[in-house]
């Protein structure tokens, strides 16, 4: 059955944007995209896009990755100012050029080329929140999570596609990028075995190859919902390896039948967005904590 799943309780908003066209027989990738970018375009959402909290010289910097199961062809960009739609840049990059990824103003001069506009991504709210929530002191910015809007599809064809895209964390430091860009960290997605992406810190996420990890585990044969709680318990046991609290992570997964799972660490408090017809539901995810349970 098609299938539409995203990240957090803004989620749902991307999942109804993408429902008509999967009716429609879109392909996977284009349905993410829409409801990603009906994400990057919500002012209130002030973790993605239009309306992010900056980092720490109170600069909205951005981040993106698309991803085709079909081909696993791909693209990506990283700490891109002044362009609201960076979801679509990064398929462009997959589309135009033959690299993966573009960052910083390389990758704003290439929106420019592309005929993408330039434009302003603070809002009087993002700024509020800005000064709101500024550490006062010792700052530590990974202490505030994450909410990433991953979108995940799987079309009428039998196809996979996701699209993951983020302002990153607030108050990080400028030119710093998590796990979101980056394929394999943010986002996997192969035809032959699944799709997963990921949310929240995004340093420990790359640590472990995370949504790359939750594919290859569906591939050996774990269902979605096994598969992600072996990407958790990976976390926990290197964060106990490292002498540290397991940060605030979460993961969501999709496969070839339509299954759907998610899990994440304890005190992440991760739900997600799913819809499998015209009712979208809210789910709260399992979480593990260090010890596995």
């Amino acid at each position: 059955m098609p299938a539409v799943v995203a990240t957090w309780p803004f989620g749902q908003t991307a999942v109804r944007a993408a429902m008509p066209l999967l009716r429609q027989g879109r392909p996977a990738l284009d349905v993410a995209l829409a409801g990603a970018q009906a994400i990057e375009d919500d002012p209130t959402v002030h973790s993605v896009g239009y309306g992010g909290v900056g980092n720490s010289i109170g600069t909205v910097s951005l981040d993106a990755c698309v991803m085709d199961g079909r081909t696993l062809n791909c693209g990506g960009v990283a700490a891109v100012e002044n362009i609201r739609h960076v979801a679509a840049l990064a398929k462009r990059v997959m589309e135009r050029t033959p690299h993966v990824l573009l960052v910083g103003e390389g990758a704003r001069l290439f929106a420019v080329q592309q005929g993408f506009a330039l434009d302003t991504l603070l809002t009087p709210e993002s700024v509020a929140e800005w000064y709101k929530t500024r550490p006062k002191a010792n700052p530590n910015p990974r202490d505030q999570g994450h909410d990433t809007v991953t979108v995940l599809v799987l079309d009428q064809k039998g196809s996979l596609g996701g699209v993951c895209t983020t302002s990153g964390l607030a108050h990080k430091l400028p030119g710093r990028v998590g796990d979101s860009p980056l394929i394999g960290s943010g986002l996997y997605v192969d035809d032959t075995a699944g799709a997963a992406g990921a949310t929240g810190v995004g340093e420990e996420i790359i640590r472990i190859n995370g949504s790359f990890f939750v594919v290859e585990q569906m591939r050996a044969g774990r269902t979605p919902q096994e598969a992600c709680e072996a990407a958790v318990r990976r976390l926990n046991s290197l964060a106990v390896r490292r002498g540290v609290h397991p940060a605030r992570v979460a993961f969501l997964a999709l496969d070839v039948k339509g299954r759907v799972g998610a899990a994440a660490t304890s005190r992440t408090n991760f739900q997600y967005a799913v819809s499998k017809g015209n009712k979208v539901e809210l789910v709260q995810a399992r979480e593990l904590d260090a010890e596995g349970k």
